[in-house]
């Protein structure tokens, strides 16, 4: 052999050598592989004839599947821990739901009579971070049925008008012990039955008469303000007596309930909801809420570990609602359903519901232009407290006939003594028969109705989608101007929350002119306009459009009562009092006293020292 053919070998013997070292598999295509060739001979010769089959040729290669077989054969539901994901369709008039074989889950919902913000689809929920699987110990191993391939009786189903259908996923153990989700759907509403039903595992499953359920989902933007959806989003829940409860919108919260037995347990958005109900209760909860997404388009994470008790027959009767948060739908559902939408805190709820909400359901029925049925509200709600407005614009008008003759007393006491000041002014009410808060209570008393309007509108979903005027969605802001985010306003400007602001610095201005204010009283109305145009301009365009009604109105009123009010017959009505017998006679008022105490105490403290 001469030099150039030994060189030339050794050459090809080199190449060889580099090939087989550098192009062997790695480790996990090596397993991958195996998982490839198992799940083949599973599905062409069963589970026992794979096994049978690798144990009989033992290389390499078949040991592996002998241990990865044999693992499956003594593990609980081994069989099922390898499939492939399929989606079933269930369909009725208002619902499009997928359901995945990869844990018998809900694995998407669609509500078709509703779009988005920017008009696409309006899927609840969808993605890897869905989950729904019952938690159970089976011999030595943790089960959590999320994890495993269900076989399905139907690939789809739509149920039309007054029917009803089902479908069943079934977990199998053996043919004759498995676990059953049996989805239930009707031709409308938006309600999902499901019942979980096992068979045959009672010396399986090593578990008390309760079910350990894991849900969680990331539930998707659907509006245009995701700041503002996630304020009005969280985990909600009812317990057994009635009363609800949530944790926190503002910040991850998380929450673990075992004193009381709760109905159901809701995974809220601003709009719409995804609820769980329990027939048999709710024993035990983890509840948590969290913004800590991956999906930056996403509104929260919301999750609940919740420990549920079986019926005598082992079966647990559950039952989901995917639907819109509208007050009259969550009712009709039953359970309290309606206690998600949120009417505000102590009376505020109680104006909402049993006042202002009556009143926007009977407008509702005209079928007028929301914006229509706001004004119409708002001009009944005028029309119920003109008696207030009609004392409070008296006793301001009141108050300005005696301004010339406090002048007088300040001028004659002088400012250097604020106490004795103000005791010559309440001698001057006394005497003149005029209280001077007789302005401020009536606006007082109406304060818990301004403010719950301020829960109503945000939480009224009929506004959703709704345009009117230059405004095309009454539930959202309506930007005029937009801008880079500036700290307190944002990055726009409100049209209606500018106009509201401007109608408030006029009526205030008004407002000023009626009580002869004068002095810092005369300017401090003026800077809670400049906070509402801060605080408001990325609330929804309807209440900005209410309060800037509210205000158009007042001064209507307010023109209207001027041609009843004549400051010449107060100024006469006045001088009449004086001239009765002296008040001092006369029974003071709890208020009087104590203001009166309290100015001769201030006198006597300075002369002491």
């Amino acid at each position: 052999m001469d030099r150039n053919t030994f060189t030339g070998l050794f050459l090809i013997m080199a190449i060889i050598a580099g090939s087989i070292y550098f192009l062997k598999p790695s480790d996990a295509e090596l397993k991958k592989e195996r998982l490839v060739q198992q799940q083949d001979s599973l599905k062409k010769a069963g589970l026992a004839k794979a096994n049978t089959t690798a144990s009989a040729k033992p290389d390499t290669g078949q040991a592996a599947n002998k241990v990865v077989d044999s693992a499956l054969l003594k593990s609980p539901f081994g069989a099922a821990s390898i499939g492939t994901e399929k989606l079933i369709t269930l369909e009725n008039s208002e619902l499009l739901i997928k359901l995945s074989t990869h844990g018998g889950k809900v694995a998407s919902v669609e509500l078709k009579n509703f779009k988005t913000f920017d008009k696409k689809p309006l899927i609840l929920f969808s993605g890897p971070q869905t989950h729904f699987g019952l938690k159970f110990a089976a011999g030595n191993t943790n089960i959590n049925t999320d994890d495993y391939y269900f076989t399905s009786s139907a690939t789809e189903l739509k149920v039309a008008e007054k029917d009803s259908a089902s479908v069943t996923l079934r977990l199998s153990y053996s043919p004759t012990q498995y676990i059953d989700y049996i989805y239930s759907l009707k031709g409308t509403g938006y309600k999902l039955g499901l019942t979980v039903k096992p068979s045959g595992l009672d010396g399986v499953i090593n578990n008390s008469g309760n079910v350990n359920i894991n849900w969680a989902a990331s539930l998707h933007k659907q509006e245009k303000d995701i700041k503002q959806e996630r304020q009005y989003s969280t985990v909600y829940y009812l317990d057994t007596d009635g009363h609800d409860d949530y944790l926190s919108v503002s910040k991850d919260d998380q929450k673990e309930i075992g004193d009381k037995k709760m109905q159901w347990v809701a995974f809220k958005q601003h709009f719409f909801s995804n609820i769980l109900v329990a027939k048999n209760g709710i024993s035990k909860s983890n509840l948590a809420v969290s913004t800590d997404v991956t999906d930056t388009a996403d509104v929260k994470q919301m999750k609940a570990d919740l420990t549920i008790a079986r019926t005598a027959d082992g079966s647990v009767p559950l039952e989901f609602y995917f639907g819109p948060n509208r007050y009259s739908t969550l009712k009709a559902q039953g359970n309290d359903l309606q206690k998600l939408v949120d009417l505000g805190w102590g009376p505020l709820k109680y104006i909402n519901r049993f006042a202002v909400l009556p009143v926007f359901n009977f407008l509702k029925q005209f079928n007028w232009n929301y914006g229509l049925i706001i004004l119409a509200l708002t001009i009944v709600l005028k029309l119920v407290l003109s008696p207030l407005t009609y004392k409070s614009y008296l006793s301001m008008a009141k108050m300005r006939v005696l301004k010339p003759e406090m002048d007088e007393i300040k001028a004659k006491v002088g400012e250097d003594n604020p106490t004795l000041l103000q005791q010559e002014y309440l001698k001057l009410y006394k005497k003149a028969g005029v209280n001077p808060l007789g302005g401020c209570l009536p606006l007082l008393i109406q304060m818990p109705i301004v403010i719950a309007f301020f829960r109503f509108f945000p939480s009224l979903f009929e506004l959703r989608g709704e345009s009117f005027l230059w405004m095309h969605d009454l539930s959202t802001y309506d930007a005029v101007i937009t801008f880079p985010t500036i700290p307190l306003i944002g990055d726009h400007i409100s049209l209606m929350c500018l106009l509201m602001t401007i109608s408030t610095l006029i009526y205030t201005y008004f407002n000023n002119q009626i009580s002869g204010a004068t002095g810092q009283m005369k300017y401090i109305g003026y800077i809670t306009p400049i906070i509402f145009l801060a605080t408001l301009n990325s609330y929804p365009s309807g209440l900005n459009y209410y309060y800037f009604l509210a205000n158009m109105l007042t001064f209507l009123q307010q023109y209207l009562i001027k041609f009843m009010v004549d400051d010449k017959k107060i100024h006469a009505q006045i001088q009449e009092n004086k001239k009765k017998p002296d008040d001092a006679k006369k029974k003071k008022s709890g208020f009087q006293a104590r203001m009166e105490e309290m100015m001769r105490q201030q006198q006597v403290q300075p002369k002491k020292k």
